[in-house]
């Protein structure tokens, strides 16, 4: 049995379109759990009293990490599914996600073919890809479905939005590390589940369509903050030293990158216009550096862990992230 675990925090209307794709899925027994961050707009009594799915519900917003991991922790089934409340499945989602997860014993992941919600012509990701640096970004986001992702085939990590992980797996490895509290989290699981010998299949046949940046929006400067202090935590705590040490250069140089796409109104930086939104994007990122740095020591500490389950060691590491890296064009 599958057990489908959707975090929700105050979006009630778009939890309800997300639970209704949930009830539609066929092929697979599952259950489905909703945890609820504390909502004030109804959305828990929602959940139960129209579709009489079980609800944790929390007196405060704890995170998607937390919440998540209270959702596993509560999870019946040997398969694990996660489901974005703003997301919303294709029939069969579920039943294909199940079928790739289960192509070899030490597939422990498995991805969908996520589509923009506004227009599905258009990917948001298609597995996962990484800079050098540790900031991640979904395969093929932002281009057109030509269908150039309509091969099964290894990836390196499932993006968190719509995923189906292996219980037995996250009983290896643990669950989210909730110091990440949003953003950057999948992707630490994710790495943290190769390195211990887990692999990941995309499948297209998984489709779901999902409404980008519905949490906290775009040009959150709270979710900048978040980005880029996650992707230094997931650098420190997991990269191979040879890599890390490179990290500055390589930080420097999509900083560099995304600095001079912006001049000409392109890139990540065209959703901050002017140069009030560029220095408010500014700080928001030298905010989340430096709580980054601040944590680093404990994020380090947190490496020793990891070795009790590794398999890769770190040369092996380093090729799998290179082998996966974002061209410096797409990450900015």
């Amino acid at each position: 049995m599958i057990t489908v675990v959707v975090v929700n925090w105050n979006r009630r209307d778009l939890l309800r379109a997300c639970l209704i794709s949930l009830r539609q899925q066929e092929g697979v027994p599952f259950e489905v759990i909703v945890v609820d961050n504390g909502s004030a707009d109804g959305s828990a009594e929602m959940a139960e009293r129209e579709f009489g799915f079980r609800v944790i519900r929390n007196t405060e917003n704890r995170g998607f990490c937390a919440a998540n991991n209270q959702g596993i922790r509560a999870a019946g089934g040997e398969f694990i599914g996660l489901l974005n409340n703003d997301a919303e499945a294709e029939p069969g989602w579920l039943q294909a996600l199940w079928q790739a997860c289960r192509k070899a014993p030490d597939v422990g992941m498995a991805a969908s073919k996520i589509l923009v919600w506004e227009n599905p012509r258009v990917i948001d990701k298609a597995g996962h890809l990484i800079f050098p640096d540790g900031q991640n970004r979904g395969r093929g986001s932002g281009a057109f479905d030509r269908g150039q992702y309509d091969r099964e085939e290894e990836v390196l990590w499932p993006d968190g939005c719509a995923t189906l992980y292996r219980k037995e797996m996250l009983d290896q490895i643990g669950g989210f590390d909730e110091d990440f509290f949003a953003y950057g989290d999948d992707a630490e699981l994710g790495l943290r589940a190769r390195i211990a010998g887990w692999r990941c299949i995309y499948t297209p046949a998984a489709v779901v369509r999902h409404h980008r940046g519905s949490t906290l929006g775009k040009d959150s400067m709270r979710r900048l903050e978040l980005i880029e202090r996650n992707r230094l935590l997931l650098a420190v705590k997991l990269f191979p030293a040879s890599l890390l040490c490179l990290n500055p250069l390589f930080f420097v140089t999509r900083l560099a990158a995304g600095f001079v796409l912006g001049q000409r109104g392109a890139g990540d930086t065209a959703h901050f216009p002017g140069w009030s939104g560029k220095c408010k994007m500014a700080w928001a990122l030298w905010r989340g550096h430096l709580k980054g740095l601040w944590l680093a020591p404990h994020m380090w500490r947190k490496r020793s862990e990891v070795q009790r389950f590794r398999r890769l060691d770190p040369r092996a590491v380093r090729q799998l992230i290179l082998s996966y890296r974002l061209r410096l064009r797409d990450v900015v």
